[in-house]
């Protein structure tokens, strides 16, 4: 029987939503996640949260290369697709060119406006365009006075890996060392870091220790593959702050689920990462917790 889960990061299993849009991406699906594409219908993929008992954000990742007039559809079908099921998908991330400059800035507050539940923004690298440049600094400033917490995703990423030169991505650009930077900049904004920071998983531990504000979700990995440092932390010091996030379709919530029972975490430590710190993210931003 599945248990209880709040997913902080997850994509779309539709063809509408899914992360890999072209040939290329999908057929590197396989190597990198050990997956194969399959689409989905909404009605589909939402009886499929409710029969693992998921509540999820999802991230709508690749409209933030389109300009920001053909972003807008996308956005919008996200939320009528959480409106016709408030009961699984709970808010979304989306990303944003920051050389997009007002343009952005407006749609941002447009969603944020017309959102139907939680709304944040994802600093995932777009452009090569690490969190800590400047250019992120208006965005930042709307999401203070928004309330919108601000998703930092670290490490490397299944984006143009395996394709020559990496699809031109620089891993760089999700060095721990930005997410410092723009906690240490911006106090008042509401951060999680994303994904295991891998090949950094040191440096990001430091910042999380320091900055003990920010919050940490786990999505992109089988929890097999995390480092020991981080393991041994996710017991101690950062016991009441890391946050279950799966990345389905590329994952599915059987196997990440198996994976997690596999490790040596107690029962109560497997409640906090599936959904008591996550309930404990939302109080603290004042939300009421999905399932509340």
């Amino acid at each position: 029987m599945p248990t209880r889960k709040i997913d902080m990061h997850s994509h779309w299993g539709t063809k509408r939503g899914y992360p890999m849009q072209d040939a290329e991406g999908l057929a590197l699906q396989k190597s990198t996640f050990n997956s194969t594409a399959k689409f989905v219908t909404e009605e589909e993929m939402c009886d499929y949260f409710r029969a693992q008992k998921v509540t999820t954000i999802l991230d709508l990742t690749f409209p933030v290369f389109l300009p920001v007039e053909e972003m807008k559809p996308h956005h919008d079908y996200a939320f009528e697709v959480q409106k016709a099921n408030p009961d699984v998908i709970i808010g979304h991330w989306a990303h944003f060119d920051p050389r997009r400059g007002e343009e952005g800035l407006r749609e941002l507050r447009r969603c944020a406006d017309v959102a139907p539940g939680f709304f944040g923004l994802c600093v995932g690298g777009a452009g090569n365009i690490p969190a800590s440049d400047p250019l992120y600094d208006p965005f930042y400033k709307l999401c203070i006075e928004a309330k919108l917490p601000v998703l930092i995703l670290l490490g490397t990423t299944a984006y143009g890996s395996g394709a020559r030169g990496g699809g031109g991505v620089l891993l760089e650009s999700a060095h721990p060392r930005h997410l410092d930077y723009v906690a240490a900049t911006y106090p008042d904004l509401t951060i999680i870091a994303g994904r295991p920071a891998w090949p950094w998983q040191q440096e990001a531990l430091a910042v999380l220790l320091h900055k003990r504000n920010v919050w940490y979700e786990l999505h992109g990995w089988s929890p097999k593959y995390h480092e020991a440092e981080l393991k041994y932390e996710i017991t101690r010091r950062l016991k009441d702050r890391v946050m279950f996030g799966a990345d389905y379709p590329l994952i599915s919530y059987e196997r990440l689920e198996q994976d997690w029972r596999a490790q040596d975490y107690s029962e109560e430590m497997l409640e906090k990462i599936f959904y008591r710190n996550a309930e404990a993210f939302f109080h603290s931003i004042g939300r009421t917790p999905p399932g509340a």
